[in-house]
């Protein structure tokens, strides 16, 4: 069984990783209770149907031959090393799944040896899980580029879900910082993932192959890459690669020997407005160029939606009991559940502000954009909308989210901007 020392090692490696979409928790046990949350390691992650499970998030090694400049586990620098078997990983993946610590893993690894070795060492340590200690649960693994692609694709039968992190947003990024990687090495597994031969038919989920499909991961502001620039290539990889989350991450600081990377910590604000922008996307209908400002970035100010309405005042005021689905999916503070409600209900009365209220439409916002019934209960004064949205976005804000929030929790879980 892996020890505890090497066990921190190789959980605290793998904090930096955010695509299992994980918060963690330091929460212990107390005499006379049961269960501890405090153990390395263990994140929590989110299903598609609102299910919290808690995964083991580890490393297989952090004894990387890579040196990344942006990496805490790069091979230049002075940390402490480990590495775990795969029977270690399968023993460890059993005994806190039976301890009901765990519903599932996330394993990834740093570059051991060469990429064929690493990525050999992560299929034998799933294809144990699940054919010798027949582990049922879900696994997420983390893709190693370069590796021969028979790995991936008989990995790719075994696992959930898995992804390749393509980090860095261009490919003079990736040759400044990361001179062994390349932009082609973490493209090319991505389109074999999204290949149609792993589907039964275009109109089919998939059954065998990677069910809970394949995501990525970008380092945000330790290159120098534009917003613009970052939500094109997300549009893209989305379209091309079939991707089910992009994943952004602002850059923390863990290398100040070097010029090229930022000695401070950037801003959680822009991660929190690319995670908008990217819902935007995916969901409302928006395309990168639409979204971000005149200066490619997004603003600080106001969500990324309200910034493109304050923008575009010709669209504006919408009539919520006439407009169609696409039209009401662009007001700031409608989002999908709510703007499908407002749908069916308008099918047997006439909406008023009330309704919306009791329909969970975000007012602060979308007073200034909406009318009900030809009434409009907003402003003409641009200052006065602008300071309206301040307000709003100042107590909706962007701190981790509470279970008992009330309609901005509500909000921010749906997405809903």
């Amino acid at each position: 069984m892996i020890d505890e020392n090497r066990l921190t090692i190789l959980t605290n490696g793998a904090k930096y990783d955010v695509s299992c979409s994980s918060s963690g928790s330091e929460r212990k046990n107390k005499s006379g209770g049961l269960g501890n949350a405090s153990f390395g390691g263990i994140c929590h992650s989110f299903t598609q149907d609102g299910r919290c499970i808690s995964l083991l998030k580890i490393l297989m090694s952090n004894d990387c031959v890579y040196d990344c400049a942006y990496c805490i586990n790069r091979c230049g620098n002075d940390v402490a090393r480990a590495t775990a078997t795969p029977d270690e990983i399968c023993e460890l993946v059993m005994e806190f799944y039976k301890r009901n610590y765990i519903e599932g893993l996330f394993l990834s690894s740093a570059i051991v040896k060469s990429p064929d070795y690493t990525m050999e060492q992560l299929y034998i340590t799933v294809k144990k899980l699940r054919k010798e200690y027949g582990f049922n649960g879900y696994i997420h693994l983390k893709g190693i580029p370069r590796a021969d692609k028979n790995y991936l694709e008989a990995a790719g039968v075994l696992v959930d879900r898995m992804s390749f992190n393509i980090e860095l947003p261009s490919e003079k990024s990736l040759k400044l910082l990361a001179p062994q990687k390349s932009k082609n090495s973490i493209i090319e597994p991505m389109k074999t993932l999204a290949l149609d031969k792993y589907y039964d038919s275009p109109f089919k989920r998939r059954k065998d192959f990677l069910p809970a499909g394949q995501t990525t991961q970008m380092i945000i502001g330790a290159s120098p890459e534009s917003d613009a620039h970052i939500l094109k290539l997300t549009e893209y990889m989305y379209k091309a690669y079939k991707l089910k989350r992009v994943y952004y991450s602002s850059y923390t600081p863990t290398n100040f020997d070097t010029s090229l990377l930022p000695y401070v910590q950037v801003p959680l604000i822009r991660e929190h407005r690319l995670y908008q922008a990217d819902w935007l996307l995916r969901y409302y209908g928006f395309t990168a160029d639409e979204i971000t400002g005149e200066d490619g970035n997004l603003s600080f100010d106001y969500d990324p939606k309200c910034a493109w309405a304050l923008k575009h005042p010709e669209f504006f005021p919408v009539e919520v009991n006439t407009a169609p689905a696409e039209k009401l999916l662009r007001v700031p503070g409608m989002g999908v559940k709510s703007v499908y409600r407002i749908l069916q209900a308008r099918k047997y009365a006439k909406l008023s502000f009330d309704d919306l209220k009791r329909l969970r439409v975000t007012l602060k916002r979308a007073v200034y954009f909406i009318t009900c019934g030809g009434k409009f209960m907003g402003t003409d004064d641009t200052v006065k909308i602008k300071l309206g949205l301040l307000t709003a976005e100042k107590h909706s804000g962007f701190q981790q989210l509470s279970m008992f929030g009330g309609d901005a929790a509500i909000s921010a879980l749906n997405g809903e901007l």
